[in-house]
């Protein structure tokens, strides 16, 4: 009966340092949006590379799994080049919305890590002085995230992250037949930044 006892107490207070790890973490990071020439149907496609900004909440589901939400933002701008037309320039709003699991190992205070999943990158065209076509309509293309990075534990609570994050995703054609590529390119999303652990 003692020795049921004293397993009993060991289980509980394993499970009890369990439940008090940080299980969940917000990050904040800077990235960057590089995107491919792509060239498809008559059309070739330039996008300027620009920063951004990428927020994320994740939740550990055991010490190596996880699961992710991510928004980021950021602004370039898109250029077509049509051989029957005008050349056609969009300033663009670039938003993407996405899910991912997340599986990570731990060595020491260094903790690199691996991701995949699906969501939504909204291009909202904005209508200024650097978009010569106004009638131009926002693209919601549904496409795969995924990337490795590595974070470095600087206390308990902070850690710093870095990692590639790429996209799939189709071209955007801005509701225009005349930008349709029918190709699919891969948006590099480089990101650094801090996470905070709670």
């Amino acid at each position: 009966m003692k020795k049921m006892m004293v397993m009993c107490a060991l289980l509980l207070s394993a499970a009890a340092g369990y439940g008090q790890e940080s299980r969940q973490d917000a990050s904040i990071s800077a990235t960057g949006l590089f995107s491919p020439q792509i060239n498809g149907n008559a059309v070739q496609l330039n996008t300027t590379t620009t920063l951004g900004v990428l927020a994320s909440y994740r939740y550990m589901l055991t010490p190596h799994s996880a699961l992710e939400l991510n928004y980021s933002f950021g602004q370039n701008s898109t250029k077509y080049i049509i051989s029957s037309l005008p050349n056609g320039r969009v300033h663009t709003r670039i938003q993407e919305l996405t899910g991912a699991y997340v599986y990570s190992l731990n060595f020491r205070n260094f903790n690199p890590f691996a991701e995949v999943g699906v969501g939504g990158m909204l291009f909202s065209p904005i209508k200024d002085y650097g978009t010569t076509l106004l009638d131009t309509k926002q693209n919601t293309n549904i496409g795969a995230l995924f990337g490795v990075g590595l974070a470095y534990e600087v206390s308990p609570s902070f850690d710093v992250r870095a990692e590639y994050r790429g996209f799939v995703v189709k071209s955007p054609d801005f509701g225009l037949a005349d930008f349709k590529t029918n190709r699919y390119e891969v948006i590099s999303i480089p990101a650094i930044g801090v996470a905070y652990h709670f």
